[in-house]
């Protein structure tokens, strides 16, 4: 028998003769690199000022950017810093930009991390409940989307089922987002974001 043709739709076949769409996409990523690597610097500076404490383990660390096509079948980037990833422990910021979704900053914490900053994150939850933060539910800790089954805003969040979620789990995840047309505004927004999660952690 002979293999059935592979065909393309109408939408495909549109898409497939259109090399603008590519060359944009290839443009835009380009972009958001320049504003990761913006980013960057100006983390590395808050950094620089704020290396006391849990921060000053993990200052030396330096800013990496990674890229790929396909979480969730989209384009992404992630900026990594401060960065300390073994095994049992973690301690990251990660900035991220993913294609359709979402600009984000993330927290990150396990092992000796974690227990370290547990107490520091109870003592913020007013203050992150305020600014809009999430708390991450799911069991696989590599997952970025904001789906309910993966994150829950610290406002639908009683201080005792966060105060739980910290002590209990073995890694902690704490996150806020932006929105794509917030483009313009972007930069600022996550900085900001950093800012008040290194502020948190110094203190």
């Amino acid at each position: 028998m002979n293999p059935a043709k592979i065909r393309l739709s109408p939408t495909e076949m549109e898409l497939v003769n259109n090399a603008d769409l590519i060359l944009t996409k290839n443009a835009i990523l380009k972009k958001v690199n320049l504003l990761l690597e913006n980013l960057q610097v100006k983390q590395q500076e808050v950094l620089r000022a704020q290396a006391t404490g849990l921060m000053e383990k993990v200052s030396g660390t330096s800013p990496k950017i990674s890229k790929g096509e396909n979480y969730k079948g989209l384009p992404y980037l992630i900026l990594d810093y401060p960065r300390y990833f073994d095994h049992e422990n973690i301690f990251a910021v990660r900035t991220m930009f993913w294609w359709g979704n979402f600009f984000s900053v993330t927290l990150h914490l396990s092992g000796d991390y974690k227990k370290e900053a547990e107490e520091k994150l109870i003592a913020s939850y007013k203050t992150l409940r305020e600014k809009g933060f999430y708390c991450y539910r799911n069991e696989d800790q590599w997952e970025h989307h904001f789906e309910s089954e993966n994150y829950r805003l610290l406002s639908e969040m009683s201080k005792n089922d966060f105060e739980r979620s910290v002590r209990e789990k073995p890694f902690i995840k704490i996150a806020n987002k932006i929105s794509l047309p917030e483009w313009d505004d972007a930069e600022e927004i996550l900085q900001r974001y950093f800012e008040e999660i290194i502020g948190m952690m110094a203190n």
